[in-house]
């Protein structure tokens, strides 16, 4: 029988909101003590319980080494599924997502780290997932404004998995979470991973 993870935090304050004017300037992920794929994310008044890489929380980023940055990245955009989604309201740019829509994830390739479109012969990420982990997917500035080959792509903000397994080297939340959170995200927020 397999075990169940689960990643919980509890928070004693309360939702500031989504109408709020304020936006965050600051969100602060950490590692949960014993578990190197569990974290706390602290937004303002708020805490909730994020999933990191499979490899824990790294300064060394490395292409497919499944480990979290230990960066602070601010907060360029978004993406969304629209179907099935109720309105969501933010300060941050959001895209709705297309089937053609991919993240490009090959070093060597000119587009390494941004997006592209389908058909791609490179290696990508499809932004269209089955499991709907990036029914909402915030795009944080690691490696993207200024590009290295080989330091990890497509490190997203992004849905957690309902047992809060492990990420490739995103952070992840639960839907719920992620609603409260698009509400008070801007351009301006930054993410800071301790």
């Amino acid at each position: 029988m397999q075990k169940t993870r689960v990643c919980s935090v509890s928070s004693s304050k309360t939702n500031p909101g989504s109408g709020s004017r304020c936006s965050l300037r600051k969100i602060v992920v950490r590692r949960k003590p014993g578990d190197k794929s569990c974290a706390i994310v602290q937004a303002g008044p708020l805490r909730f319980a994020a999933a990191i890489g499979r490899s824990g929380i790294t300064a060394f980023k490395r292409e497919g080494d499944g480990a979290t940055p230990r960066a602070s990245m601010q907060l360029l955009s978004g993406y969304f599924r629209a179907d099935g989604h109720p309105v969501l309201r933010s300060r941050l740019p959001l895209l709705p997502i297309h089937a053609d829509m991919l993240w490009c994830d090959t070093p060597s390739h000119p587009a390494y780290n941004r997006p592209v479109k389908a058909p791609f012969s490179g290696g990508h990420e499809r932004l269209q997932r089955q499991d709907r982990l990036y029914d909402v997917c915030l795009v944080m500035d690691w490696n993207v404004t200024s590009r290295k080959r080989g330091r990890g792509s497509a490190i997203f903000f992004h849905i957690a998995r309902p047992d809060f397994g492990p990420t490739e080297g995103c952070v992840a939340i639960s839907p719920a979470d992620m609603r409260r959170l698009l509400a008070l995200v801007s351009p301006s927020t930054i993410v800071t991973v301790l």
